[in-house]
């Protein structure tokens, strides 16, 4: 199963973080974004993999790349957006994490405006 050596990492993480935090909450909270970057770097592959899939099926389906760099993108920054919340919250900022999700959200919605365009586009054809 690969999500074991996440879980072990994960766990270990938790219990040094807990012990960090009463004496040196500012290397439990350098402790979390370490973790959490290298969990990323080790998923870096399966991301690739995954690309590359939605690009073939996006080929087949005959879908514009550009739609599909869209719906990456977004995915890309509600991720993002999620796990630097994430971190800002670990640090006792809850207010910047909300902050850096309301940055997130409009982001993608200026990342989906050419996609409602050209469903837009398709609805007046049809009429």
């Amino acid at each position: 199963m690969e999500i074991l050596p996440f879980l072990g990492m994960t766990l270990i993480t938790v219990v040094l973080l807990n012990l960090l935090r009463r004496d040196a909450p500012e290397m439990a909270v350098m402790l979390s974004i370490g973790a959490g970057v290298i969990i990323f770097l080790r998923l870096v592959g399966r991301l690739t993999e995954l690309v590359a899939a939605f690009n073939y099926l996006a080929l087949r389906a005959k879908i514009d790349h550009l739609h599909l760099q869209t719906v990456l993108r977004v995915m890309g920054v509600a991720y993002l957006a999620g796990f630097g919340a994430q971190i800002c919250r670990d640090a006792g900022e809850s207010s910047l994490g909300i902050k850096l999700e309301l940055a997130g959200k409009i982001i993608i919605l200026f990342l989906a405006v050419p996609i409602m365009v050209a469903i837009m586009e398709m609805i007046l054809r049809l009429l």
